[in-house]
């Protein structure tokens, strides 16, 4: 399966952009979908996922209440709405995805998202 994500870009704190993932070469539905980020000098870690409904949704503490992650199905898509956003969100984000019972296998190559206060 191919990830291409896209939206990432420079903004100043409090602002927001919306991540997209497009994926392909897979049954999308089969799928659950992650996105995860990688600050300079920190481990990558969680940010959020969805399963292959839509229907149910996790967050990392950091970003809760302030980020939503969705899916299209017909799109083949997911997405990631950061509001708020805040200097230490600042990172690479990278799409993911599970196929349903499996683990994430298979990553995009990131998109770069810089928050300025």
């Amino acid at each position: 399966v191919q990830l291409v994500e896209s939206g990432g870009g420079l903004v100043q704190a409090g602002g927001s952009l919306r991540l997209s993932c497009v994926v392909s070469g897979r049954t999308f539905s089969n799928y659950r979908m992650g996105w995860f980020r990688q600050a300079p000098g920190k481990e990558r870690e969680f940010v959020a996922a969805i399963n292959w409904s839509g229907g149910r949704t996790f967050y990392a503490d950091s970003v809760k209440g302030r980020f939503t992650i969705a899916r299209d199905n017909a799109k083949n898509t997911a997405y990631l709405q950061m509001n708020n956003l805040k200097p230490e969100d600042t990172a690479v984000y990278y799409c993911t995805a599970a196929i349903i019972g499996g683990s994430y296998d298979d990553w995009g190559q990131g998109t770069l998202v810089t928050v300025s206060s």
